[in-house]
């Protein structure tokens, strides 16, 4: 059986990583100068909100540093200082220390004391002409201790004895006093008689399961949240609660309405609440909560208090409860509710409507159980595909009831599969906002000033995608941060700003994903890994190299072009592993780069891993799936576009250009070259923006959804096959690699292809 308290442990952990990555891109547009002041409300309500659900779960030193943290933006909120850029920093060093102890927590392991000492002395550096003294704003231990009751009764009435004998002390309910019980005070709380007129709030009920206290939640905690949010006045509901000898321990009785005076949006009054939701009865009203004259004539001592419903027999009072501090003033009665009044507009017109935390009927789903339903959608594309398959050779292919059933079924099991992948797709946002963190400590850590640039984070990839590519970005950000941009006083004497910028960004290109990590750097000194290589022994003294052939050698395990060793480089490890990553992924990664202007490295990505839809051909016999994005054209080739340039080279004229000719059979290994290519069927590819070739096949099969089987786990790396798939007929075909293809054979083609344009052949 689940425990339900590490269930719902797990469900604080999730919501933790939605308000980090709300943290942290609200601390971003601050720093950029965004100084709405929702952005701030934005970055204070995430903090807050992890420190509640921390507490309720005991977990000490994250609430004492969300605290801290929390305590500097509830001054930059209420505009008692404003931030400079070095402040910015240290909000921005906070909330990876929050980050780091949100991770140690879910993990259970320890985050560097130095760490944290260091980044809270900076948060009370800021606060220290704030007029706020942290120390005096200790977290309240009882504001995590479970809700006393007190049973304490006036003196004992009449005895009466049941019918079945027994007999039963019940109170003398008389001998309860008129007035309301003492206020019980809420840390934190304003006094309701000081409030303005017609101030807006909202009504609050709320009635909690049984389930919400076996969880370990208390209402006192949600209660002193909201108190902290406005001027609360709390009922507590007692008219379902039984005789006391027939009180169940395990049931839950009381409810509570909350009139709460605050200029809080009910987003953010329902943000209280998300931790329970689905463990209570919530209803929220606004209203307009109007105070009367403090100053009117005290009403009548005699006269009876009010009650929401009718109290049953024997009755039993209502206990309203104003949360303040005991004052001798009579007591507040709240006017009836009337519509809200709207509130003001902030600056820059910027609209005032919160946007919800949570889309409404949003569930969180295991992973496991996603793939589950994606390698299902996998079968079913490929009984679909052998379904097809059969009724062409039964020959009933062209009945037309039966080839559109056909054509329904397809469609069905594509758009089902679309689905399925849509579930699956993660915008790259929060992989983004961790490479900030990798900027703002690789930075500190080479004394660079740098600035880091971002763009395209709603572009959505598979999340297994997301997942492994947290690595080669972290190494090539690293890269871009050390080896790309020059020194301060180096960027200076070039005529550049002393702050170097690093970009990155994402977008959909072709049905893939590019994603590109550039720096406004010196760029690559292709000089200087030329000689390395040489002196490495990777490549001839006398070899001939273009400048992309150049830049590829940095992909080479080993090499490196650091004059000195660092805790962030120059061990000759990491590029290498980077290129291995994205093949493993199904991509490919580029680099361009120029003096003094800066480097760009590409990834190319297929959208999704499991299903892609492809031109299934045949070669010497094999079938074989290209991928269709690769697919520019087919073409037919004659000997009027055809060129040979030596026994092994030939190249196609296609109108302006010159592209070499490959004969897959030929690069597979399949088979010795033809004597002739004329009247032979080519697919024109282009697996990336600057390569592109003619492929020689023998024909074209047709074109259909293929379902991707990896076979680097069994096999490892295939030069030129990316992976395999289960045609329709039951038949394994093997899925192409174009791009590995084309690098394979750019020794042989390049060449020729220069001559061509030295030579003005191309018209």
């Amino acid at each position: 059986m689940s425990d339900p308290m590490a269930e719902i442990k797990a469900s604080f952990f999730l919501e933790c990583e939605e308000l980090l990555e709300q943290l942290q891109d609200g601390l971003n547009r601050f720093e950029e100068g965004d100084d709405d002041p929702e952005t701030v409300n934005e970055v204070f309500r995430a903090v807050h909100s992890i420190k509640g659900g921390a507490g309720a779960f005991g977990l000490t030193a994250l609430v004492d540093f969300a605290h801290i943290f929390e305590t500097s933006m509830d001054v930059v909120r209420s505009g008692e200082k404003s931030p400079e850029a070095d402040d910015h920093k240290t909000f921005l060093v906070a909330s990876d220390i929050l980050c780091d102890l949100v991770a140690a927590s879910r993990d259970e392991t320890d985050v560097s004391p130095e760490r944290i000492e260091e980044s809270v002395a900076a948060l009370k550096a800021f606060l220290g002409e704030s007029g706020t003294d942290p120390e005096e704003d200790e977290v309240d231990p009882a504001d995590f201790q479970p809700m006393g009751v007190s049973m304490t009764l006036p003196d004992v009435g009449s005895a009466s004895t049941d019918s079945a004998g027994a007999t039963q002390i019940l109170p003398d309910l008389s001998a309860l006093p008129e007035t309301t019980p003492e206020s019980q005070e809420y840390p934190g709380n304003t006094s309701t008689q000081n409030a303005v007129p017609g101030t807006p709030g909202f009504s609050i009920h709320f009635r909690p399961d049984p389930s919400l206290f076996t969880s370990g939640n208390e209402p006192l905690h949600l209660l002193k949240i909201l108190s902290e949010l406005g001027e609360t006045t709390i009922t507590c509901h007692c008219d379902e609660l039984p005789p006391i000898e027939q009180l169940d321990g395990e049931e839950s009785y009381l409810s509570w309405t909350i009139d709460i005076r605050t200029t809080h949006s009910e987003q953010e009054i329902r943000e209280v609440f998300d931790f329970v939701e689905d463990l209570c009865e919530l209803r929220i009203e606004s209203q307009e909560i109007a105070t009367p004259d403090v100053f009117a004539p005290e009403e009548p001592a005699s006269q009876p208090p009010s009650f929401d419903t009718e109290p049953p027999t024997p009755p039993i009072p209502e206990v309203e409860t104003t949360v303040s501090k005991p004052d001798p003033q009579p007591s507040v009665t709240t006017a009836p509710s009337v519509p809200a009044v709207a509130p003001s507009q902030p600056s820059k017109g910027k609209e005032t409507t919160a946007k919800p935390a949570k889309t409404g009927g949003t569930v969180r789903v295991e992973l496991d159980r996603i793939d589950r339903l994606v390698n299902l959608v996998g079968e079913l594309v490929i009984n679909q595909a052998m379904l097809s398959q059969s009724v062409v050779e039964a020959g009933i292919g062209s009945d037309q009831n039966v080839a559109a059933g056909l054509d329904e079924f397809m469609q069905l099991t594509r758009d089902i599969q679309d689905s399925v992948m849509a579930i699956r797709a993660q915008p790259v946002k929060s992989l983004f906002q961790r490479m900030g963190r990798i900027v703002r400590e690789a930075s500190s850590a080479v004394g660079k000033d740098v600035r880091f640039v971002t763009s395209g984070e709603a572009t959505e990839v598979d999340k297994t995608v997301i997942e492994r590519l947290a690595d080669p970005l972290t190494h090539m950000i690293r890269n871009a941060v050390d080896h790309g941009l020059e020194k301060n006083e180096d960027r200076k004497n070039k005529g550049k700003s002393s702050q170097g910028t690093v970009k990155l960004s994402a977008s959909h290109k072709s049905g893939r994903v590019l994603i590109e990590v550039s720096d406004d750097g010196g760029g690559i000194n292709r000089q200087v890994v030329l000689r390395k290589a040489i002196e490495k022994g990777l490549i001839s003294e006398g070899s001939q190299l273009t400048d992309s052939e150049i830049d590829n050698l940095l992909f080479l395990p080993g090499f490196s072009t650091a004059a000195e060793i660092s805790n962030l480089s120059g061990r000759g490890v990491g590029m290498d592993v980077v290129r291995n990553s994205i093949t493993a992924l199904g991509g490919r990664i580029s680099i361009t780069s120029e003096t003094d202007k800066g480097t760009k490295f590409s990834i190319s990505l297929p959208l999704t891993l499991a299903v892609q839809d492809g031109m299934v051909i045949e070669v010497a016999h094999q079938t074989l799936v290209v991928p269709l994005n690769n697919i520019i054209e087919t073409i037919t080739l004659t000997a009027d576009n055809l060129r040979e340039m030596g026994p092994a080279t030939t190249v196609v004229q296609l109108r302006d250009d010159f592209v070499p000719l490959l004969d897959l059979a030929v690069e597979l290994g399949f088979a010795p070259p033809r004597s002739s290519y004329d009247d032979c069927v080519a697919l024109l590819i282009s697996p990336e923006e600057d390569s592109m070739a003619a492929v020689v096949i023998d024909k074209i099969i047709e074109q259909r959804q293929v379902v991707i089987k990896g076979l680097q786990d069994s096999y490892g790396a295939i030069s030129g096959i990316a992976a395999a798939t289960i045609l329709g007929d039951g038949q394994i075909a093997l899925i192409l690699d174009a791009g590995d293809v084309i690098s394979n054979a750019s020794g042989r083609t390049r060449n020729t292809v220069e001559t061509l344009q030295l030579t003005g052949a191309i018209a």
